[in-house]
């Protein structure tokens, strides 16, 4: 089924018209420190060009092993670690601690799994907007092995901070469905407000459910899952995805149909500032985030746009702009952090670029078009997984050329998808990007 956006039902906005999404869109956020990118057409790039560090095949990640925490204390995968040295960024405090500031991501390189993450069952959870399905893909065999009813309609399949639960996100029904990623199987629904997206602070002590029809996050305590705190949006519609600077104190939200981004300080759940890209779409606007590896900036896809728009590292201005291909939408790493996937929804590709300066490196099409959503990279690199968002199917495409060796039927609209196990010490959320 290959239908615009526009013509989608958006069933997750809760009867919210398109005239009230975008007269709440030009209103602005709540805040009386809204700042204006200024982009800069064909400028060089504010990013810093260099090659990251390849992990390598076989390398693994203990418990024991993992980073202090920058406050002397140790928590989550972290537990038993002895304090690292004074760090390079100095972080949010119980953040595990950066290793490599040139490259946040150095701690999930191919195959370094956890020791507590690599009995789990290699699968690949896709969520269904339309049946509230939840599909299990073997990804040996490449096929659908279960589906489970987890909902209304199902938009991610998100890790926990400690990597030991994943939650389908169900916006409609105001649930999380927790799954055992040792089995593969759901648990018992948690309730919880419109989450259309889910993120952990990078310190693991709160579980940030965003809810885009309510404009509104939710801070919640990730064991207990009592609602802690709430920072309301009032202006940003469409707020869906989102990413955390390298020390972890500021995070950084899309707002897809205000055509702005909303900065908030992690620790006090403040709102500081929001930024209008140069260009405001407030249809498709601004979709996913993804911080570069060495944190100099932000990338944020915007589908109406065709391409990223990029983020000065501070979160305070728009410092120029990336083309890519209509339907620019989601945004992964390669596991040695030197190239961005982006995929082009509309146009049925997948942009490769240089994650440090946002340099072109190529371009894949799918044959025969498509229409490539969101997922993540497989553990050890290989292939990138993506939902065909309008074409009720799953790519499993090689990042070696691009080809794809794989197309599985699934339900309709599927989403958020996530690939399991991951690499990394801690998950920030969404589907799956690590640290």
């Amino acid at each position: 089924m290959k239908n615009d956006d526009a013509a989608l039902s958006r069933r997750r906005l809760l009867g919210l018209g398109a005239g009230a999404l975008v007269s709440g869109a030009l209103a602005g956020c709540d805040t009386s420190t809204t700042a204006r990118g200024a982009a800069t057409g064909a400028s060089s790039s504010p990013l810093v060009s260099a090659s990251g560090t390849t992990s390598g095949p076989t390398a693994h990640v203990t418990d024991s092993q993992s980073a202090g925490v920058t406050d002397g204390t140790t928590e989550g995968p972290s537990a038993g670690a002895t304090a690292s040295p004074t760090p390079a960024v100095q972080g949010l405090a119980g953040m595990p601690a950066v290793t490599d500031p040139h490259n946040v991501y150095s701690q999930a390189g191919a195959n370094m799994l956890l020791s507590s993450v690599r009995a789990d069952k290699p699968l690949v959870y896709v969520p269904h907007n339309i049946s509230g399905d939840v599909s299990v893909i073997d990804p040996h065999t490449f096929t659908v092995i279960a589906t489970y009813h987890a909902g209304l309609e199902i938009q991610h399949v998100v890790p926990s901070w400690d990597m030991r639960t994943l939650y389908a996100t169900d916006d409609l029904g105001d649930q999380l469905l927790p799954f055992d990623p040792r089995t593969g199987k759901p648990g018992k629904p948690i309730p919880a407000m419109a989450p259309y997206n889910l993120y952990f602070t990078p310190n693991g002590r709160s579980a940030i459910v965003v809810a885009e029809a309510l404009r509104q996050l939710f801070w919640y305590d990730p064991h207990t899952w009592k609602q802690q705190d709430v920072t309301s949006l009032p202006g940003c519609a469409g707020i869906d995805h989102a990413d955390f600077s390298a020390d972890g104190r500021t995070a950084v939200f899309t707002a897809e149909f205000a055509g702005r981004v909303a900065v908030v300080d992690v620790a006090s759940h403040k709102l500081l500032r929001t930024i209008d890209m140069p260009h405001r779409n407030t249809h498709m606007g601004p979709q996913d985030i993804k911080l570069a590896p060495d944190g100099s900036a932000y990338f944020i896809a915007d589908s109406d746009e065709g391409g990223l728009w990029v983020l000065d590292h501070a979160a305070t201005k728009v410092v120029r702009f990336i083309p890519t291909g209509k339907g620019a939408h989601g945004l992964y790493l390669s596991r040695d952090a030197k190239k961005l996937y982006v995929s082009n929804r509309l146009e049925g590709s997948i942009s490769v670029l240089d994650a440090y300066t946002g340099a072109k490196v190529t371009k894949w099409k799918i044959p025969g078009g498509g229409s490539p959503d969101m997922g993540n990279v497989t553990a050890d690199g290989a292939h990138l997984w993506l939902s065909g968002r309008y074409d009720g199917v799953v790519y499993v495409i090689s990042t070696r050329d691009g080809s794809v060796t794989h197309t599985i039927p699934v339900g309709a609209q599927p989403h958020g998808l996530c690939v399991w196990p991951q690499p990394g010490r801690y998950s920030l959320g969404h589907t799956g990007i690590t640290r």
